[in-house]
C-alpha cells in the first residue's frame, strides 16, 4: 500500500477491524519508511448494473445520488441520519440483487419511493412530486393518499 505521505510503497498493518455492518475491514497502517499511520477501508466489489436515464443515456449506478435525493426529500424532517443510511443501504442491496446488468432509472425510483414512503410520508411526497412529475393537483393528491395510507 503506498503511504499517503511519502513516497514509500511498504506499510505494515497494526490492526484490522470489520465495519459498515461486516461489508468493510478498516486496517490502520504505518508506513515502513517515514513511520506514519494510516487508514484503509476494503470492501468487496460487485458489479452494480448500469442505470437507463429516461432519454436513454446509460450511467453508472451511483448511490451517492440516491443517498442526496433521500436526504433532500428528508430535509428538516424528523428522520434519524441512521434510518436514512439504512434505507440508502436497502436501495443498494435492492438494486445489488438484480440480476441484470442494467435497470432503468425509473426502477431505482420506485425503490427510493418504497424506501421514504416507509421513512416519512411528507418525503415521500416531496419525491414522488418531483420524480413523477404531476401534472395536476389530482396527481399530488393521490401521492398524499398513498402516503396516508402506507404512513
Amino acid at each position: 500500500m503506498h503511504c499517503p505521505f511519502c513516497p514509500a510503497e511498504d506499510s505494515r498493518v497494526i490492526d484490522s477491524r470489520v465495519v459498515d455492518g461486516g461489508n468493510a475491514v478498516r486496517r490502520r497502517r504505518e508506513c515502513e519508511a517515514c513511520g506514519k499511520r494510516f487508514s484503509t477501508f476494503e470492501r468487496a466489489e460487485l458489479r452494480l448494473p448500469m442505470v437507463i436515464k429516461k432519454g436513454g443515456v446509460r450511467e453508472a449506478f451511483d448511490v451517492e445520488k440516491v443517498r442526496g435525493g433521500m436526504r433532500k426529500a428528508l430535509e428538516k424532517r424528523p428522520v434519524p441520519a441512521d434510518a436514512i443510511e439504512s434505507s440508502v443501504q436497502q436501495v443498494l442491496q435492492l438494486v445489488r440483487e438484480t440480476s441484470e446488468s442494467e435497470i432503468p432509472a425509473s426502477g431505482v425510483g420506485e425503490l427510493v419511493m418504497r424506501e421514504l414512503r416507509g421513512l416519512d410520508g411528507v418525503a415521500y411526497v416531496r419525491f414522488a412530486s418531483v420524480y413523477r412529475e404531476f401534472k395536476d393537483v389530482d396527481e399530488f393528491l393521490s401521492a398524499v393518499q398513498t402516503a396516508v395510507k402506507g404512513g
